[in-house]
């Protein structure tokens, strides 16, 4: 029923507010076929394959040691992350939009780009789809819940199943922090539901990867549930 009526709502949001270019602006589209080529993907070949930080193969400055142990870290506590884009004007007006102007049909446009960025083995060990949700703070202010909204684009067309696993986080707004700040802002904040029965390999689903933080926890308080393998993909790396 609430696949119906989100489509009856968006046909007639449709009719109302013609469908324009959440980049350029132009009319026909969320995203048209010129600025989805012209994102700025991150190239596997040169990203770390741990974290996914954009030009970190060969020695990656956001998962090193250096990095991470005055936070308390030798490696980050998932199996390994990708990112679809880096966050440029182009990306970034779309996460905004979808997120602060509450454009949910970028979900897909997004999600589908993340699919594609998105391992092939990692799909085929049928994991199951989870996300951090919003806090209720940010539900209050949008009214759904973006992160549900992506992670249920993200597993559209493919059998793979998505879990709520985790509470709503009782964190600061996180935007103003410094990294450090934002890692312990989560350490605490991000915690499992108390029914939650953890599959043994598992997708976190996430719109930015910023400083690691809100992955980082969620990634600790999976692997604390019983998880084995713990994949991250988002899309856009700041």
């Amino acid at each position: 029923m609430n696949r119906i009526l989100d489509t009856a709502r968006e046909a007639v949001l449709e009719t109302l507010w013609p469908l324009r270019c959440a980049c350029c602006d132009r009319p026909g589209s969320l995203l048209c076929d010129d600025c989805r080529l012209e994102l700025s993907y991150i190239e596997p070949r040169l990203a770390c394959p741990v974290c996914g930080s954009p030009h970190g193969r060969v020695q990656c400055c956001d998962c090193s040691a250096t990095m991470l142990e005055p936070l308390g870290y030798e490696r980050p506590p998932y199996t390994a992350c990708v990112s679809t884009v880096d966050l440029d004007a182009g990306s970034g007006r779309m996460v905004t939009l979808y997120k602060d102007a509450g454009d949910r049909g970028l979900a897909r446009a997004m999600a589908g780009r993340m699919r594609a960025a998105t391992p092939p083995s990692w799909l085929e060990a049928r994991p199951a789809i989870t996300f951090v949700p919003a806090s209720e703070k940010a539900l209050r202010r949008r009214g759904w819940d973006h992160a549900e909204t992506l992670a249920r684009a993200f597993a559209e067309g493919s059998e793979l199943e998505v879990i709520p696993l985790f509470r709503r986080p009782q964190a600061l707004d996180q935007r103003e922090l410094s990294r450090k700040g934002r890692f312990r802002n989560m350490e605490r904040a991000v915690r499992l539901l108390p029914s939650a029965r953890v599959p043994a390999p598992i997708i976190l689903v996430d719109d930015v990867y910023t400083t690691g933080s809100t992955l980082f926890a969620a990634a600790n308080a999976l692997r604390e549930g019983g998880a084995e393998r713990i994949w991250c993909v988002t899309f856009a790396r700041a």
